[in-house]
């Protein structure tokens, strides 16, 4: 199906997203923001709650869980820093415990990479933790090119991110897909000029991914092929 976004032919670099898109990683992430809260003497949230919190990074879902919204205000104060690092230290523990592929993920990886299609990764997930879940999850040999929400000053819906991978591929936006599951990997794909598939399962604050209007919506992501 992608090949009709490309005049019948394959591209030449696919981009992913990696929570939500790849893997369902919400399990894991609940646990340590329960455990965050536990600790900061606060109710738990609870793992569907934490489903809508999750898709722009570490620091944003603290943010969510410390203010109850999805939209949190105030400044980052030492209660905000004590919050987030007692996250990180309990996500480190438990990185890809219970986080899993969504079906047809590893089906993808393997016929695109076999096709010759170079394959990288681009998440707002920390680096740390974005290496630990690949190897976690045996996903690590496929990408070539790997940034995460910490690699720039910039992250998605910033079409930096992006840009630097393909740079690093040395391939024009043409001949590139990015593939994600919010309106973030929308926004940064049509700001680095190049076409963007999308899946309805994953993360995006309970909007119908079809209401960013990408170019493609598969079910799976062995559909895509």
């Amino acid at each position: 199906m992608m090949r009709e976004l490309f005049s019948g032919d394959m591209p030449q670099l696919v981009l992913f997203d990696l929570d939500g898109t790849l893997v369902d990683s919400v399990p894991d992430l609940a646990q340590a923001v329960d455990k965050m809260l536990c600790a900061l003497d606060r109710p738990v949230a609870g793992l569907e709650k934490v489903r809508t919190w999750v898709g722009n990074g570490a620091a944003m879902l603290v943010k969510r869980a410390l203010a109850d919204d999805l939209y949190p205000s105030g400044e980052e104060d030492d209660q905000y820093r004590r919050a987030y690092n007692l996250f990180l230290d309990f996500y480190a523990q438990a990185t890809a415990d219970q986080s899993e592929l969504y079906p047809g993920v590893r089906e993808c990886l393997e016929s695109l990479a076999v096709s010759g299609v170079r394959l990288g990764l681009v998440t707002n997930k920390p680096m740390r933790f974005t290496r630990s879940m690949l190897e976690g999850l045996q996903l690590d040999s496929y990408f070539g090119v790997v940034f995460g929400g910490d690699s720039f000053p910039e992250k998605k819906p910033h079409p930096r991110p992006l840009q630097e991978a393909m740079v690093a591929c040395g391939v024009e936006p043409d001949v590139t897909l990015m593939v994600g599951d919010s309106v973030s990997d929308v926004r940064a794909a049509r700001a680095a000029g190049c076409p963007v598939v999308c899946v309805p399962y994953g993360y995006n604050h309970g909007s119908p991914i079809s209401e960013s209007q990408p170019d493609l919506i598969v079910e799976t992501l062995d559909q895509m092929i």
